[in-house]
């Protein structure tokens, strides 16, 4: 395709569900009501805390402002998929927005296992160690990293040239996932890429085996970290490896079958590790509510349940 013959393309049509029009009333319905959901569900939640005494708290600091992050990252994208048409500006808005809510929620969730960790480690010392200013100067920095982490995905996404080519539509059937001055790395960035990914799997595959080999680590807690390993293994290999294939390889095309494929196993693989860490979380609260009682609540045939699930 010709650069001269090309425009830049300033909107985009989310055909989405249109090949079935008698869904969309249905669709429509059922998506409004999981938001309505979503959205008295948290600011129910903030309200409740801010209001109840008992929950000034860090976990309960921590759960409202997670509360508030979930709230804005549904609200990025659903009430804009009533509409077909998206703006450039309006997706570049969006896609900045989606992204800085989603690291920030992710930050978040680790800096929540930490502070169930020092209640667990130190609970006498917990409410000094956890204090006010360090929770704020936490959520801070969650908010800060994922507002820049964003700027760095949204540079990259913009480098992406779209064009339309006299007003017409052509079928893509391959996508070139790696820009093209690619070719000017260095050698050492691909050798940073592939120790960083050895580096990954070398501690997962140790953390699998070091929970399988060592009978005092059977409890429920390290089963799920080890399936947590195991997730975050196929997490990193779904798009690493076929990105370290591509920077010594001049053909960086990708089919509309493989891309599919490496799209769904890559969101697979990140939903289920989000889901996993919320079970995760829920086992550390029947930890610390029921302590006497764990390992009975947290059965073995539970544990491989909630891992199913």
């Amino acid at each position: 395709m010709d650069k001269e013959n090309c425009t830049a393309v300033t909107d985009f049509i989310l055909l989405g569900f249109s090949d079935a029009p008698e869904l969309r009333v249905f669709l429509f319905q059922l998506f409004l009501s999981i938001y309505g959901v979503t959205v008295w569900g948290n600011l129910g939640m903030i309200a409740l805390i801010q209001v109840s005494s008992g929950l000034h708290i860090p976990m309960y600091f921590f759960l409202s402002h997670l509360s508030f992050v979930d709230f804005c990252y549904s609200t990025i994208s659903t009430p804009k998929m009533i509409a077909n048409i998206l703006k450039f500006l309006e997706c570049t808005v969006q896609f900045y927005l989606f992204c800085t809510f989603g690291v920030t929620e992710v930050i978040l969730l680790a800096v929540m296992a930490y502070g169930r960790f020092v209640a667990i480690c130190d609970p006498l010392l917990y409410m000094v160690t956890m204090s006010r200013n360090l929770c704020v100067e936490l959520v801070s920095c969650c908010y800060l990293n994922g507002a820049v982490c964003s700027v760095i995905h949204l540079c990259l996404a913009l480098q992406i040239p779209s064009y339309r080519s006299n007003g017409k539509r052509s079928l893509i059937k391959n996508f070139i996932i790696v820009r093209t001055d690619m070719e000017k790395l260095p050698p050492d960035c691909y050798l940073n890429i592939l120790g960083l990914y050895l580096e990954t799997v070398l501690t997962n595959a140790n953390m699998i085996a070091l929970i399988q080999v060592s009978s005092g680590l059977h409890t429920p807690m390290y089963f799920f970290l080890s399936h947590l390993s195991f997730v975050d293994f196929c997490y990193s290999t779904t798009i690493t490896l076929k990105m370290l294939a591509d920077i010594l390889n001049e053909d960086r095309a990708i089919s509309f079958l493989e891309c599919t494929v490496q799209f769904y196993l890559f969101c697979t693989f990140g939903v289920t590790e989000v889901i996993l860490l919320a079970v995760m979380a829920y086992d550390r609260f029947v930890a610390i509510c029921d302590p006497l009682l764990y390992v009975v609540t947290m059965s073995q045939n539970l544990c491989v349940e909630l891992v199913s699930c």
